[in-house]
């Protein structure tokens, strides 16, 4: 199965749509409502779309790709084969290598922020803002309050690292930093679990 060379561009984001849909079929978000996991992909592909103004076809197929080598069985080659190279190295750049432990891949995720291009950082800037937002609305529900927070810490420090992120992008991630930290300090000083 090959991606559609089509003159229209919206064929391709289509097609890595159902794609990314078949690939996390069977997968469910971390949060307490357990939504399914094809919205987090869609999610950020819209935010890109609809924050960034981002229109390029390649760069809004690899956002809904994003996470099909991470948390699935595909590969890169696969990605390459069925996409093209273009979204196979966009997807590259934002996939964590699963065989390192946890603190190392986010260790890296700082580190790397700096070397992805434009367009790799405009879907890390996406993912990250729509992870906070579902960290503070949806948390795991085994999470604590003080790991709800050590997350937005880290998702602050990876962002920071990005070199010329989009302007509107940037400052909708704030605002949901911003807005979780708010939150997360309401509800702990009412005792409450995260909501």
């Amino acid at each position: 199965m090959v991606a559609p060379l089509s003159q229209n561009p919206h064929a391709l984001v289509l097609f890595a749509a159902a794609y990314a849909a078949e690939h996390h079929r069977n997968q469910r978000r971390k949060g307490a409502e357990a939504r399914p996991y094809i919205n987090h992909p869609l999610q950020v592909a819209q935010m890109l779309a609809e924050t960034a103004g981002v229109t390029d076809p390649e760069v809004l197929a690899a956002a809904l790709l994003h996470d099909t080598v991470e948390d699935t069985d595909v590969t890169i080659e696969d990605i390459e084969e069925v996409f093209g190279h273009t979204v196979a190295s966009f997807v590259a750049e934002v996939t964590d290598d699963k065989s390192l432990e946890k603190a190392d891949r986010k260790r890296l995720q700082i580190e790397h922020a700096a070397h992805l291009s434009p367009e790799a950082g405009l879907i890390k800037i996406a993912d990250k803002t729509i992870n906070v937002l579902d960290v503070v609305v949806d948390p795991p529900a085994h999470w604590p309050h003080s790991r709800a927070v050590a997350y937005l810490d880290w998702a602050e420090a990876v962002v920071g690292g990005l070199v010329n992120p989009n302007e509107a992008l940037l400052a909708r991630f704030q605002e949901a930093i911003q807005d979780g930290r708010a939150s997360l300090q309401s509800s702990k000083k009412d005792g409450r679990a995260i909501e």
